[in-house]
């Protein structure tokens, strides 16, 4: 794996500790042996140990893979306080090609940073990554979330993530229509990988009319396969033509940051409710879109499904909680729009500060983390 160290230039052209002065602690992770690059960013301990996944990207530079763990980890902070789990905000990148870095001794070693926190971080699969890779990172640390049942885990997060997602679509069809039915309207579809395939089934399923675009061939044609057996149809589109699809509602399920000034004026639809994470490319892209008149439901809400599981699986799984608590997205978001129209701002302000006051309130009654012991249910095995 190659070597990103920071240069000469980045440590003069920035003062690492105001860049890093929202976050409690950051972690960089170096093992010779193996090749292991990694950053672990908590962000927030408030509520309780540290959750995130951890992915791994061929990043450009040190200073990349460092400002997407930041970003990240904040998300995560909101993410667990909107899905109501006691935890706080991390995550974790690995720097390296995810097709060719791979190897059992690197998630050994990753293994052993993340026990070094002593609890204060729990990660597991995130892009790039996948939950054979933490099989491996387990025989070094009980703080890994989202293996498979053969393991202990709760298996595949995908399914309740792809969930909440269709729940999310509900509330924002009921908002827009007055009814929150799937069928009888057509969204646009970014990205099929495992969650957004799961997501265009049920949407077929149910009748709906689908644009959708993917990097892989395969998964397209998989699709309207399926479509076909349905007795419906799909229209497969370029990368950078799903924009501009004339669907209801468009369905970001892949890479974050494709909410910006260049592709907001491509939109064509009335709402956008996704799985992508940090769909905005900055803040004030909310306003845009609420300039544009299209209903945004802020991605930490509705791609909570994933992070609820995970969270569930260290009191011991159980599918039923989870899909229980996952349901419980649709009311939320419907909160969120309310507060959003009620108070005059974007639906992402809305959505953050219900998360801060939820933070704020909670804080005060969750002390388990704060006297530094380590949760009861960190050694599962």
């Amino acid at each position: 794996m190659k070597a990103l160290p920071l240069t000469e230039g980045d440590i003069k052209s920035v003062d690492i500790f105001q860049k890093i002065s929202e976050h409690e602690q950051i972690v960089f992770c170096n093992d010779e042996t193996t090749g292991l690059k990694a950053i672990i960013a908590i962000h927030s301990t408030k509520l309780g140990p540290a959750l995130g996944g951890c992915r791994m990207r061929p990043y450009e530079s040190t200073d990349e893979a460092l400002e997407d763990a930041l970003r990240l980890a904040k998300g995560m902070t909101y993410k667990c306080a909107a899905a109501d789990v006691d935890f706080g905000g991390g995550k974790a990148v690995i720097i390296g090609d995810p097709q060719k870095d791979k190897s059992p001794e690197l998630f050994r070693a990753f293994g052993q940073f993340v026990d070094s926190l002593n609890g204060r971080f729990y990660t597991g699969t995130d892009m790039g990554t996948s939950p054979d890779d933490f099989v491996h990172a387990m025989k070094e640390t009980n703080c890994i979330v989202g293996v498979g049942e053969a393991y202990g885990g709760s298996g595949d997060s995908s399914i309740p993530t792809s969930e909440g997602v269709l729940n999310g679509i509900r509330a924002t069809n009921k908002v827009i229509w007055g009814t929150d039915q799937l069928a009888g309207r057509s969204y646009a579809i970014q990205g099929l990988g495992k969650v957004g395939y799961k997501v265009a089934e049920r949407l077929l399923e149910e009748g709906a009319d689908l644009y959708v675009t993917d990097i892989s061939e395969e998964a397209v044609a998989r699709l309207a396969k399926q479509a076909r057996s349905l007795g419906t149809s799909i229209k497969a589109v370029a990368s950078d033509e799903i924009y501009s699809q004339d669907a209801d509602v468009f369905v970001p399920c892949a890479l974050g940051g494709i909410l910006n000034a260049e592709t907001i004026p491509q939109l064509k639809c009335l709402a956008v409710a996704g799985s992508a994470n940090n769909q905005l490319g900055d803040a004030r892209h909310g306003r845009l879109l609420q300039e544009k008149g299209i209903l945004y439901a802020p991605d930490y809400i509705v791609n909570a499904g994933g992070l609820i599981q995970v969270a569930d699986e260290l009191y011991k799984p159980n599918k039923e909680r989870v899909m229980q608590k996952t349901t419980a997205i649709y009311d939320s978001l419907l909160d969120i729009y309310r507060h959003a129209a009620e108070e005059g701002v974007t639906t992402v302000e809305a959505a953050d500060r219900f998360c801060e006051a939820r933070i704020e309130a909670r804080v005060r009654r969750n002390s388990f983390f704060s006297h530094h012991k380590r949760p009861k249910w960190a050694v599962r095995y």
